[in-house]
């Protein structure tokens, strides 16, 4: 079962009047992390510094007002799905249809009404907080609990960028259960499942270094990123792995111990910015299937 982090989620109140910080920061400094700006540069600045959940803003501030940060704020890759709420003593129509216009989640109005205050920010956290748990089951796989092909793809795009960016090397693995078929055939589809989820416990076991990547390809199929990392250091650790499955226990319903073995096909490159990415896991997969070839249980590598 996933669990989220629990700890704080954080704000950033935007407010050239000290006396309105104050106030905000006792109405909501019980339930969250609060970070403060007196100015519209400024709160550009420390959003993209502390990254916040949610940004409360004034509208009326000198030199570069609510409308106008909100506007930097909308244009910034970085912090532009951070969403905004104005807090303004304006009240009007207009007012509010600008604000809506570019793109402000919602209003707080002066003077503050602790009880709205903590309901309106509270509203909007929630929405953050079930995005974001919507976003972390869609790149994890829901047997295994480790993460899923769409995981590893957003990795390996990110992995293979600062390789070449830095002229370091790549390692890749793709791992297949030998005769799984025979193994759900004989044994049943949960017994089959059983495997699979001590099979992907055991990678992240194996690992050397925190920036090693484990995936469920799909089926039987899993994927071992591993950056900055050489052919050697990569058999090596495939090695493990497979010598670690096949001395995996398992026991089937009736008792009787379940023999499982992988075979492992291993590429590992310096990428340079002519380099396939296709191409090189096209010969980890190769690998894998000269390693089916020749016996199974077994590392080979391209």
């Amino acid at each position: 079962m996933i669990k989220m982090e629990e700890k704080k989620n954080t704000l950033l109140i935007v407010d050239d009047e000290n006396a309105n910080l104050k106030v905000l920061t006792h109405i909501l400094g019980s339930e969250y992390t609060i970070f403060t700006a007196t100015n519209g540069a400024s709160a550009v600045e420390k959003a993209r510094e502390f990254m916040p959940d949610l940004i409360l803003l004034d509208i009326l501030m000198p030199d570069m007002d609510g409308y106008a940060t909100l506007s930097k704020i909308k244009n910034s890759e970085t912090i532009r799905k951070i969403p905004v709420i104005f807090i303004t003593g304006l009240n009007s129509d207009e007012d509010e249809e600008k604000g809506l216009s570019l793109d402000a989640a919602d209003y707080i109005t002066k003077p503050f009404s602790a009880t709205i205050v903590k309901l309106r920010v509270r509203n909007q956290i929630q929405i953050i907080n079930q995005m974001r748990t919507i976003e972390l089951l869609s790149m994890i796989d829901q047997l295994t609990n480790i993460p899923n092909r769409r995981s590893f793809d957003d990795r390996i795009k990110m992995e293979w960028k600062q390789a070449i960016r830095e002229k370091t090397p790549i390692s890749l693995m793709i791992i297949d259960m030998d005769n799984f078929k025979d193994l759900n055939d004989n044994y049943g589809h949960q017994q089959g499942d059983i495997v699979l989820q001590k099979a992907a416990a055991l990678l992240p076991q194996s690992f050397k270094r925190p920036g090693d990547f484990a995936a469920r390809w799909g089926g039987e199929e899993f994927v071992v990123l591993l950056p900055n990392t050489t052919l050697e250091g990569a058999k090596e650790l495939a090695e493990k792995i497979r010598s670690g499955i096949e001395k995996m226990t398992n026991k089937a319903a009736n008792g009787s111990e379940i023999k499982i073995t992988a075979s492992i096909g291993v590429n590992s490159l310096i990428p340079g910015i002519e380099t396939s990415m296709d191409a090189f896991f096209a010969n980890a997969d190769k690998a894998l299937y000269m390693a089916k070839d020749a016996g199974k249980n077994r590392v080979i590598h391209i």
